[in-house]
This record gives C-alpha cells, structure tokens and sequence, in this order.
C-alpha cells in the first residue's frame, strides 16, 4: 500500500491521525493559512475570522501547540505569531509537547516501564 492512499484512509477513518476528510474540504473551501510552527503544525483562519484552527503534522495532540499559537487559537491575541513573535526571555525553556504514553515519559524505580526493571531492588521491612 502506497504512503499516500494510507494516509488518505487513515484520515478518512479517523481523527487522531491529522485531519479527517471534512476538515480537508474545509479547509480547502475556505481555510487561508496564517503560519506554521517549528514542528509543523500548520494554522488557519476563515476570511471572516471567526473561526481557527490547526492542522497537526503527525497525531493530534494538543500539547503540541506551542504557547503562542495557543494563545492565537483561543482569541487571546489577535496577531500571529509569525506578525509578531513573543517576546522570549532568559529564563523560559523551549515548548516540548507532553511525553505522557510514549516512549519518553517519566517511569520510576521499579516501575515495569522502566527498561532497568528485572534488576528492581527486592522489598525490605514487614512488607
């Protein structure tokens, strides 16, 4: 199976997988692209500007929307980011999305998602 016609199925029969087939039309009816961020994610807005929206490159998963283009999505602001970036300051660190459910997510001591897990220290006390 090609790439293409995977992707065209897996957006047509789902909605985690980018955008599904009424999104696509949408978007291509009436979207007018206002930007991008550094992972991708492309952002829309129709021409009355009433409505925003974001077209995840890969799954979708809000917490890949970085701080700024959150803020224009929900009408907190009304200049792009690409307009009018954010001022950054020395003390903020770059957006990462939540790693809860993958592989990088946090797995303590003895936890059986923890790759040092056959090695756990044997329990100690009454326990």
């Amino acid at each position: 199976m090609t790439s293409r016609l995977k992707t065209f199925i897996l957006q047509a029969l789902t909605w985690w997988n980018g955008q599904t087939l009424g999104t696509r039309l949408y978007t291509w009816r009436k979207g007018k692209r206002v930007g991008e961020d550094a992972q991708g994610n492309v952002y829309y807005h129709n021409p009355n500007g009433d409505r925003r929206w974001v077209i995840y490159n890969g799954v979708s998963e809000a917490s890949r929307v970085p701080p700024d283009w959150h803020a224009w999505l929900h009408k907190m602001i009304d200049t792009t980011p690409t307009e009018k970036p954010f001022p950054v300051k020395g003390h903020q660190k770059a957006h990462h999305p939540n790693p809860t459910g993958s592989e990088d997510a946090y797995a303590p001591e003895g936890s059986l998602y923890n790759p040092g897990f056959p090695h756990r220290a044997p329990a100690t006390g009454d326990y």
